[in-house]
C-alpha cells in the first residue's frame, strides 16, 4: 500500500462501507434498467455491459484501491454474498493475500472457494511466512505444496516451524521479520548496519542481541542507540534481564505480558534459548480480539464463528448442537414440573412464581461464570486461592438470596396474602442462588482443568441447572410445607 493512501486510514470505516454500498446499489439499479430495455442486436447488449462496467465498476474499483486491506476486509464481511464476490473480483490481485489474512475464517471460506489454484498460490507467495502459516489450514494441499516449492530454504524452515505450533501457542503468534545484532560491536557499527535496510520491520522498538549460535543475550532499545555515543559497545547498553517468551507457552501468557508491561515487541526463544522469532503488539491485539469474540460465541453455545450472510442451512447447523442440548434440558425441566402437577393444581400461584426463582438464579450464575472465565484468562485463579474464591461466591449467593429472596417473598405475600408462600419463595431463591453460584464456579473450573475452553456453552448449562434446580426446590418446598 502506497503512502498517499495512509491519510484515508483514519476515516470512519462505516463511511467507507456506506460509500461502497451506494456504488453497488447504483451499479445494480442501472444494470437492471439497461437489461430490461429491448436489445435488437446482441452487439448492443454487449456494448451496454461494457459501458456499465467502465462507468460504475471503475469508480468502485478506485474506491476500494484507496482503502487499507483491513478496511476492505471489514467491508467484505458486511456485504451479502453476491455483492461480496463482486467486490472481491474488483480488488487488485496483489492485495488478495493481505485481505484474506484480515477477514474472518467464515468469510475467508467463501472467498477462497471462488479462487483458482493459481490465484491462491500467487496470493500466498506475496505473504510473509508467518502469514502463510495463518492461511495454510484453509488452502488446498496442492496449493501449499506449490507455495513450499517457491520459498527459499530458510523460509521453508520458518514455515514448517510456524505450522507446527498449536493455535493457542506463542509460536503461532510470532513472526520472523526482526533485526538481530552482536554484543561485541559498537553503536556506530549498528547504525551503519541499519542504514542498509530500506525500512525497518513494523513495530521495531528494540534490536535483539544474539551470539553466533543465535543464543539470545538481550535487547537494545532504539532510544538507547539514538542518544548514546557511537563508540559505546552494545554489551554496555543492552538489557539482558528482559521479558522473554517461549515458543511453546500459551498465547494467553504472551497477551498478559504485553498488557502488564506495555510491550511493543518481545523475543521468542526455543527450549535451548535460541532466538526463533518475535511477537508484536499488533498480533497480540488481534489474538485478544479473536479470543474475546470466541468467548462470546462459546457462551451462547455457537460452535464456530459464523458468516452473517451464510446460507440458512449452514447457519442453522452451527446452532444445532447446543439447541439440541437445550431441548433435552427443557424436557427435563418440564418433567420436574410434571412431577408436582397436583401441588400446582392446589396452589395456582406457584406457576406464576416459578419463573422468578429460576430467572434470578440464572442471572446470578452467569455473573459468577463471567468473573471466573475472566480470572482464568488472566491466570489469577490458582489451587491456593480456589477454596477461598468458592467460599466468597457462596457468601455472595447467601447475601443475594436473603436480600432479593426476601423482597420476592414480600411481593408474593402482598399479592396472595399467604405468609407461608412468601417464606417458601424466599427459601427457594436462597437455595437456588447457592446452586447457581456453585454451578457458575465449578463448570468453568472443571472445563479449564480438562483443558477445554471454560466459556464453551456455559450459559446453556447454567440455564439448565438453575431452571431445573429452581423448579425442583421451589415446588418441592411447596409440596412439603403447603400440602399439609
Amino acid at each position: 500500500m502506497t503512502e498517499n493512501h495512509e491519510s484515508h486510514y483514519t476515516e470512519n470505516v462505516q463511511e467507507h462501507l456506506q460509500q461502497v454500498q451506494h456504488l453497488l446499489d447504483k451499479h445494480a439499479l442501472v444494470e437492471t434498467l439497461a437489461h430490461k430495455q429491448e436489445m435488437p442486436r446482441a452487439e448492443r447488449h454487449e456494448l451496454v455491459d461494457k459501458l456499465l462496467h467502465k462507468q460504475h465498476l471503475a469508480e468502485l474499483r478506485e474506491k476500494l484501491g484507496s482503502l487499507h486491506s483491513a478496511d476492505v476486509a471489514y467491508i467484505l464481511e458486511a456485504l451479502p454474498i453476491e455483492q461480496r464476490l463482486l467486490v472481491w473480483d474488483l480488488v487488485k490481485a496483489d492485495r488478495d493475500g493481505d485481505i484474506l489474512i484480515e477477514v474472518s475464517d467464515a468469510v475467508r471460506e467463501t472467498l477462497i472457494a471462488t479462487m483458482s489454484s493459481d490465484e491462491l498460490r500467487e496470493a500466498a507467495e506475496r505473504l510473509d511466512t508467518d502469514e502463510i502459516a495463518d492461511l495454510a489450514p484453509d488452502l488446498p494441499h496442492a496449493v501449499m505444496r506449490d507455495v513450499f516449492k517457491s520459498l527459499s530454504i530458510e523460509e521453508r524452515e520458518q514455515l514448517r516451524s510456524a505450522i507446527s505450533y498449536p493455535e493457542d501457542a506463542v509460536g503461532a503468534l510470532m513472526d520472523f521479520d526482526m533485526v538481530t545484532i552482536r554484543e561485541d560491536v559498537t553503536l556506530e557499527v549498528v547504525s551503519r548496519y541499519l542504514r542498509r535496510f530500506d525500512e525497518l520491520p513494523d513495530h521495531t522498538d528494540q534490536l535483539f542481541v544474539v551470539d553466533r549460535n543465535d543464543l539470545f543475550k538481550g535487547v537494545l532499545p532504539l532510544h538507547r542507540l539514538l542518544v548514546n555515543e557511537p563508540d559505546v559497545p552494545v554489551a554496555k547498553l543492552m538489557i539482558a534481564d528482559t521479558i522473554k517468551l517461549h515458543s511453546n507457552e500459551k498465547a494467553e501468557q504472551a497477551a498478559q505480558a504485553f498488557e502488564r508491561y506495555d510491550l511493543v515487541s518481545a523475543p521468542v526463544l526455543d527450549d535451548d534459548g535460541r532466538l526463533v522469532g518475535r511477537v508484536t503488539v499488533n498480533t497480540v491485539v488481534d489474538y485478544i480480539r479473536s479470543e474475546s469474540e470466541s468467548d462470546v460465541l462459546n457462551l451462547a453455545g455457537l460452535r464456530e464463528e459464523e458468516d452473517i450472510f451464510a446460507s440458512v442451512w449452514k447457519s442453522a447447523k452451527n446452532r444445532w448442537m447446543w439447541l439440541a442440548l437445550n431441548l433435552c434440558t427443557a424436557f427435563f425441566a418440564s418433567r420436574v414440573i410434571g412431577g408436582f402437577e397436583n401441588t400446582i393444581e392446589k396452589f395456582v400461584a406457584l406457576a406464576a412464581l416459578m419463573p422468578i426463582v429460576a430467572g434470578i438464579a440464572g442471572n446470578s450464575a452467569n455473573q459468577t461464570t463471567t468473573i471466573i472465565v475472566r480470572s482464568l484468562a488472566l491466570g489469577q485463579i490458582t489451587p491456593a486461592n480456589a477454596r477461598r474464591l468458592i467460599s466468597k461466591e457462596l457468601a455472595i449467593g447467601v447475601l443475594n438470596g436473603l436480600v432479593w429472596g426476601g423482597i420476592a417473598g414480600l411481593f408474593a405475600y402482598y399479592l396472595y396474602r399467604n405468609a407461608l408462600l412468601g417464606v417458601i419463595l424466599t427459601s427457594a431463591m436462597l437455595l437456588n442462588l447457592l446452586l447457581g453460584a456453585l454451578a457458575g464456579l465449578l463448570i468453568p473450573l472443571l472445563m479449564h482443568r480438562m483443558g477445554r475452553d471454560p466459556a464453551i456453552g456455559s450459559s446453556v448449562m447454567l440455564t439448565a441447572i438453575t431452571d431445573s434446580g429452581g423448579f425442583f426446590i421451589f415446588l418441592g418446598l411447596a409440596a412439603l410445607f403447603m400440602s399439609h
